[in-house]
């Protein structure tokens, strides 16, 4: 059973240079994202270089993370294939290898109509016994999971959240009139995330957490206790580094702010490349303005 509420990072993989996994520094990073009190651990996103990852390697991390959370908070591992067959194969391995529940997008590559769509995640969901959070994120993936399609999806008991990257704030609201309790919704987008989580949405699936899990636990517990004017002041300092979190280069920024905060490095597996000259001096910059501004987070 997964809650899917509070802060749920979507960790980046750590690699050595040789590209090879470095477990070590995974566990650095891991263990600093349940001190600050996040509430589950999402392997395999986008951040997670998940493209480039060998199933061996996917089922390493996710093992290895299910052994060192020790069921504190669940484990979740994105799903993103091109054929349906393939992901309800990797449903039920996350399943054997421990994983406590799915994140999945539309299929990749060919943009599937509401039809499509429809029956790609009620097969696999019909597949498993682990609770789904779909992603729908038609910016960046070019399919977007609508109301319509959701109606028809809720007939599966174990799709049960909704990662909110429309950039549409008001979709919060929409789905919360829609569905009411039904599905929870996490807001997938650093910069909207107060926004959303004010606008009443259950959690927050962060990027920049990575880097700064004490200030993104923090944003979230304040707006839960209707302390906004505390949390407004946190949102406004986190703002340009969020910024981020909406770029192309995501995964090299946040490995950068990871290895600036000391709990990460910024090797990344080709073909993405670490930065280099002006890019990785305006980027370093924005990173250590903020270091050196950062505020006192209160007592929650």
């Amino acid at each position: 059973m997964v809650n899917w509420s509070g802060v749920f990072p979507a960790v980046t993989t750590k690699f050595d240079q040789k590209e090879e996994l470095d477990m070590s520094l995974f566990l650095i990073n891991l263990q600093a994202q349940l001190h600050a009190g996040v509430h589950g651990i999402i392997l395999g996103g986008t951040l997670g270089e998940a493209s480039t990852l060998t199933e061996q390697e996917k089922e390493k991390l996710v093992k290895f993370t299910v052994e060192n959370t020790q069921g504190v908070v669940p484990v979740i591992i994105n799903i993103a294939e091109g054929a349906t067959r393939e992901a309800v194969r990797l449903a039920s391995l996350a399943e054997k290898w421990g994983a406590q529940g799915l994140m999945m997008l539309p299929p990749m590559r060919y943009k599937t109509d509401h039809r499509e769509t429809v029956t790609y995640f009620k097969t696999v969901a019909e597949s498993t016994g682990l609770p789904i959070m779909i992603y729908n994120n038609p910016v960046d993936y070019k399919t977007e999971v609508s109301l319509d399609m959701f109606e028809e999806l809720i007939s599966c008991n174990n799709i049960q959240a909704i990662k909110e990257s429309t950039r549409d704030v008001s979709n919060v609201t929409r789905l919360k009139n829609r569905f009411g309790n039904r599905l929870k919704i996490l807001c997938g987008v650093d910069t909207l995330a107060m926004e959303e989580l004010v606008m009443g949405a259950d959690g927050w699936v962060a990027g920049l957490v990575c880097a700064f899990p004490m200030e993104t636990v923090a944003v979230y517990q304040l707006i839960k206790q209707n302390r906004y004017e505390e949390a407004l002041q946190i949102y406004r300092w986190f703002l340009p580094l969020l910024e981020l979190d909406i770029h192309a280069k995501l995964v090299q920024y946040i490995k950068l702010a990871e290895q600036m905060e000391n709990i990460g490095s910024e090797y990344v597996r080709a073909p993405r490349l670490t930065l280099a000259a002006e890019e990785r001096a305006s980027i370093s910059k924005v990173i250590s303005d903020a270091q050196l501004s950062r505020p006192k987070l209160p007592s929650i």
